[in-house]
């Protein structure tokens, strides 16, 4: 049986949009002098930050509060849990105070630098 001799062409698929973002991601990177935290070629992104905040998350609002009714009770305490995590939580490192605050007075400070294009 000869089928597995035959030379067949393999149409290959595009790039997907996450795969072209990730490269320009890298790109970017590389162009600023940054190295990238981990990854391979084209990939840089680090799941560290994000694994840290969903574990987190468990911890202080899933495990604490539970257990849980209903999805919709979920939700509502998810989205509480991210407006204080966001907006009110307090911060060491600039004076125990909210990001939100934080920011606000160094944008009322005037030295705010020029926005990238």
């Amino acid at each position: 049986m000869r089928c597995c001799s035959q030379r067949k062409q393999v149409l290959r698929r595009p790039v997907e949009r996450k795969q072209y973002l990730s490269i320009r991601y890298t790109e970017r990177l590389l162009d600023a002098g940054i190295k990238p935290s981990v990854g391979s070629v084209g990939d840089s992104y680090d799941n560290a930050l994000a694994e840290t905040v969903i574990g987190l998350f468990k911890t202080e609002v899933i495990r604490r509060r539970g257990p849980w009714r209903s999805l919709e009770a979920v939700e509502y305490a998810t989205l509480e849990w991210v407006a204080w995590f966001n907006i009110h939580r307090l911060l060491e490192p600039i004076g125990n105070v909210p990001r939100a605050e934080a920011e606000a007075r160094y944008y009322a400070a005037g030295d705010a630098p020029a926005l990238a294009a």
